[in-house]
């Protein structure tokens, strides 16, 4: 399985996926969650070596067999930390400080989008949009679909995508505003 590294923003990190862990372990191990059973199975395995301080092993369980989640790797909008989807399941670890972290709340996460731009990481699910930031999470938009966001354009400061209704079984529009995460009313 091999991950992809998106570096569009600036880091101080930097990473390797392993195919399989290392015969000689770093000190400095982490287990993302540390609550769940089926981590050894598929898990994404990387060394992560910060800015300052001792190389570490994160180990990030996978969530989803399916190759239209996510898998790979983001750089963030804060160059110390770093975004790591196993199988859509995302994570977001501060690299210098590996016992900080957090989950993307939606599993899974179906689209990881990058905007240096406006210094956010989107990550879509099947009903809204959670927005990360430098200081990390933005805000969180509110239902946008019944099942499936689809993001067709960023203008300005402003995102426009479809989301399924279900009493009309239509995609319909909607627009969001980068800065705050707030629904804007959109043309049909």
């Amino acid at each position: 399985m091999s991950a992809l590294l998106h570096p569009e923003f600036p880091h101080r990190w930097s990473a390797e996926v392993l195919d399989r862990p290392p015969l000689i372990a770093p000190a400095r191990q982490f287990v993302y969650p540390q609550q769940v059973e089926e981590v050894e199975r598929g898990a994404l395995q990387l060394l992560v070596r910060p800015a300052t301080g001792a190389p570490f092993l994160a180990t990030c369980a996978r969530g989803f067999a399916d190759p239209s989640v996510p898998h790979g790797l983001w750089s963030c909008p804060h160059p110390d930390w770093l975004c790591a989807a196993s199988g859509g399941y995302v994570y977001l670890i501060h690299t210098l400080q590996p016992e900080e972290w957090q989950m993307v709340p939606w599993r899974p996460v179906l689209e990881v989008r990058s905007l240096p731009d406006h210094q956010l990481l989107l990550f879509v699910g099947h009903h809204a949009i959670f927005a990360w930031g430098r200081e990390g999470r933005a805000w969180e938009s509110q239902r946008l679909s019944w099942e499936g966001v689809q993001i067709t354009e960023i203008a300005g400061d402003t995102l426009h995508g479809l989301g399924w209704d279900l009493m009309t079984d239509k995609d319909l529009p909607f627009a969001l505003d980068l800065r705050t995460g707030e629904h804007r009313s959109s043309a049909p």
